[in-house]
């Protein structure tokens, strides 16, 4: 049997605890893994964590204690947007091994100055892309791949709420920290799927827009329900980042047409990807299975076996990488051509033009 990995977890907020917080107690109590110490910025924050999960061995402020432990082989960068640059920076300068949260980092060019360093260093950096993860997507991805959708040329993604913006005010509304909106809170996890379904699409065009329409008067915002509640800070908090998107790609596979909102004034949430094709479709409820309709039988059937946890399945696929040297899917190599997605959407809006990536043009 193979040593623990030990690692450092920096960043002890809603991810750690709810996404990668059981999956990593688990293997923990299987051997696989040591959490020398859980790391956050904010006095006790990390104490509350280790509280919490006790297989964390040590509390800690400052990451800098990790990152010159030799014992330590690998990073769980687990912070807001923002930090992940430079703390994944300084670990892969390190020699560590480093698990990112999704987005890679703020923009497209320092997530490809994140992949070039760790190639440099000969590092892994995976990515928190965890919906790759889930049996769904395979199950889709297989389907496609098999030819049973024929050739599929359009897919519809829509991601829209009707007041959801998370934590007004607060670092998710903060462009500084957050790097965005719904587009890379929300949007980061449907266009990573696209691209990966349809097999690695690289993309050709973009034309995007990008809306403030609802919260940009944080004291008139009204709303139901808010993720991340406790954050919030409508007296002296930033909210300088759009809560609505919609957009037209073209890809060397399939064309994307895409809608995406925090908050809009329809009460009518929709959460699905469909992918069309010439011998049948594919309609993806982000939350749950995906019905296939066969254009053959013009029948429907509905996938829904049991999801096994995505954030388990990633973190396993993460520590059986740093044991045999071999990247997954969810390593940035193939995570940069949605982060290329993402920053071209934005400056199509900032421009109010269409962008091309084919040679030539």
């Amino acid at each position: 049997m193979n040593e623990p990995i030990v690692l450092a977890i920096i960043g002890c907020g809603r991810i750690a605890r709810f996404g990668h917080g059981n999956a990593l107690k688990h293997l923990a109590e299987e051997g696989l893994i040591r959490v020398k110490y859980a790391c956050d910025i904010i006095p006790g924050k990390a104490d509350a964590y280790r509280h919490d999960f006790p297989e964390c061995e040590q509390a800690i402020e400052d990451y800098h204690i990790a990152l010159s432990d030799p014992e330590v082989k690998a990073f769980y960068v687990l912070t807001p947007n923002y930090a992940h640059y430079q703390i994944t920076m300084d670990a892969l300068k390190a020699g560590k091994d480093v698990f990112c949260e999704k987005p890679v980092t703020v923009n497209y060019e320092l997530s490809k100055a994140m992949k070039e360093e760790a190639d440099a260093k000969n590092r892994l950096l995976q990515i928190g892309v965890c919906n790759r993860y889930k049996a769904t997507i395979e199950a889709i991805q297989k389907i496609i791949a098999e030819g049973k959708l024929g050739d599929v040329y359009n897919v519809v993604c829509n991601f829209r709420c009707f007041r959801q913006i998370p934590g007004i005010g607060g670092a998710f509304t903060d462009k500084s920290q957050s790097g965005g909106g719904v587009l890379i809170d929300w949007g980061v996890h449907f266009f990573d799927l696209i691209l990966y379904c349809l097999g690695g699409a690289k993309v050709e065009t973009v034309t995007a827009d990008t809306y403030q329409g609802v919260g940009k008067n944080m004291k008139e915002y009204h709303y139901l329900t808010m993720w991340a509640e406790d954050t919030k800070d409508i007296e002296h908090g930033v909210n300088d980042v759009e809560d609505y998107v919609t957009g037209y790609i073209r890809t060397n596979k399939a064309s994307i047409t895409f809608m995406g909102a925090w908050a809009n004034n329809i009460d009518d949430d929709n959460m699905f990807i469909d992918f069309i094709g010439t011998k049948g479709g594919i309609r993806l409820n982000y939350y749950g299975g995906f019905t296939y309709w066969n254009g053959d039988t013009l029948k429907g059937e509905t996938w829904d076996h049991p999801i096994p946890d995505m954030y388990e399945c990633e973190d396993r696929a993460f520590i059986q990488s740093l044991h045999d040297r071999k990247k997954n899917k969810g390593n940035v190599d193939e995570v940069l051509e949605t982060m290329k997605l993402l920053e071209a959407i934005y400056r199509s809006s900032d421009i109010h033009q269409e962008l091309s990536f084919r040679e030539g043009e």
